[in-house]
């Protein structure tokens, strides 16, 4: 029996799987696609019988012709999310159809992949398969082409560089820490009053020249202004430190990548939007621990 055989509907019930580990090792929903369209034409060249565990088979073949983009992508230097139209600092989110709008669970791997992307492909293969999506090392370990041991290692060692170093616990740091959060709960919900609350009557926000490219607004100023500018916004953020402090990654769509960075005392002084590729590359981006 040749593979063929296997029903186009055995394939789709995989298919949301196959797209998500794609799209959170590629950060890039259309290759995500090209690479689960591709484990369908590989499929179609194999025996039905040599594969014992479809779901499996189907992850592994995914996650081989992923590592095979990213180390390409690596070694030709290309930029890793694609070139789409994107929408400004504060993105339309609230006017977009659900069938036009990218799903909350992809928009926030493809945050997470902005931190990701310091890890090499190796790296980042076995974090996201083990991390993510429990993978078991001793499966991952044939997809890198090491031992099972040394796939643990890979997948620890990209756990580090991706959660950081441990941070002093003291009050200040965790008053800061509570303003970002209650920031970002208050964006996403639409709470006006709750973002005020958080926000110096004086603050600022200042966009570099790629968010203004990307269509920011260069600068904002006052806790009304801001606090209107992001009410039912940043649904695709992700809380991270930056350069140890606190800050948040957008990337609601494949284009579209934005490091907030903010000032705080007892409240929020300053979030600066930071969309610059090389100056991305020079932020110290983790993701805060529990």
């Amino acid at each position: 029996m040749e593979a063929k055989n296997i029903s186009l509907e055995q394939f789709e019930t995989n298919r949301p799987h196959l797209r998500a580990v794609a799209s959170r090792m590629l950060g890039s929903l259309n290759e995500a696609e090209d690479a689960v369209q591709e484990t369908w034409l590989r499929l179609s060249q194999t025996e039905a019988g040599d594969i014992s565990n479809l779901g499996g088979w189907l992850t592994t073949v995914t996650a081989r012709i992923c590592l095979d983009i990213l180390r390409l992508r690596k070694a030709r230097r290309e930029e890793p999310l694609d070139k789409i139209e994107s929408d400004p600092i504060g993105t339309r989110e609230a006017g977009k159809s659900p069938e036009d709008q990218i799903s909350a669970a992809d928009s926030v791997g493809l945050a997470l992949f902005v931190v990701l992307e310091k890890l090499a492909p190796a790296e980042r293969l076995a974090f996201v398969l083990h991390d993510v999506f429990a993978v078991p090392y001793g499966e991952i370990a044939p997809i890198v082409g090491r031992s099972t041991e040394a796939t643990r290692q890979l997948a620890s060692r990209a756990r580090r560089r991706v959660q950081g170093s441990p941070i002093a616990s003291n009050a200040n740091r965790a008053r800061q820490r509570g303003l970002v959060e209650a920031f970002l709960a208050a964006a996403q919900n639409g709470d006006f009053d709750a973002l005020v609350s958080v926000l110096d009557p004086d603050v600022a926000f200042r966009a570099d020249k790629e968010a203004m490219r990307q269509g920011s607004v260069p600068e904002i100023r006052g806790a009304m202004a801001v606090a209107e500018a992001f009410k039912g916004r940043a649904r695709s953020a992700l809380p991270v430190l930056v350069d140890r402090g606190f800050g948040l990654v957008i990337a609601p769509d494949e284009c579209q990548r934005i490091v907030l960075r903010f000032s705080c005392n007892e409240r929020i002084t300053a979030i600066w939007a930071i969309a610059d590729p090389e100056s991305l590359a020079r932020l110290d981006l983790a993701l805060l621990p529990d």
